[in-house]
């Protein structure tokens, strides 16, 4: 019976440290330098940039000129919020004949870190305190109320 005791014991702490461990996940594609030096600017058009490298992850939003291979590494902690530890953005752009104008690469450290929650816009009126909200309908008929 000791025994049986024992190894639950050892079979739950082997479970919370299963689970403290952190998990490295990895979306998207992104070629290798070795790929990526197969691809020569001014020769190579978009088809035989897709046979040697692939579909893109992304093109570009407002014209076609730009092929996006993106990658990223994610680290997943149990009681922490996702980081993300390495970002590979390879940019290939092409020329009006469709022959590539450039091939860049990009990594995590020349991103930017963007703030989206800045800026608020102001709202008309003013602002109730609790105690006004809860009293502030007392008095009132219903048909005032659902105007």
């Amino acid at each position: 019976m000791l025994r049986l005791g024992s190894l639950s014991v050892i079979t739950a702490a082997c479970f919370v440290l299963m689970a403290c461990e952190s998990r490295i996940s990895n979306h998207g594609f992104a070629p290798e330098q070795e790929i990526l030096e197969t691809v020569q600017a001014g020769s190579d058009t978009r088809g035989s940039v897709r046979r040697k490298v692939g579909r893109p992850s992304s093109t570009g939003v407002f014209t076609d000129k730009g092929w996006y291979y993106i990658a990223t590494t994610i680290e997943r902690d149990m009681y922490k919020e996702p980081k993300v530890i390495d970002r590979r953005i390879v940019a290939i752009t092409f020329d009006d004949n469709d022959v590539v104008a450039s091939v860049d690469q990009y990594g995590l450290e020349d991103g930017r870190i963007v703030d989206l929650q800045t800026r608020t816009t102001p709202t008309a009126g003013r602002e109730l305190t609790i105690l006004e909200q809860a009293l502030g309908n007392i008095g009132l008929d219903a048909a005032t109320v659902f105007e």
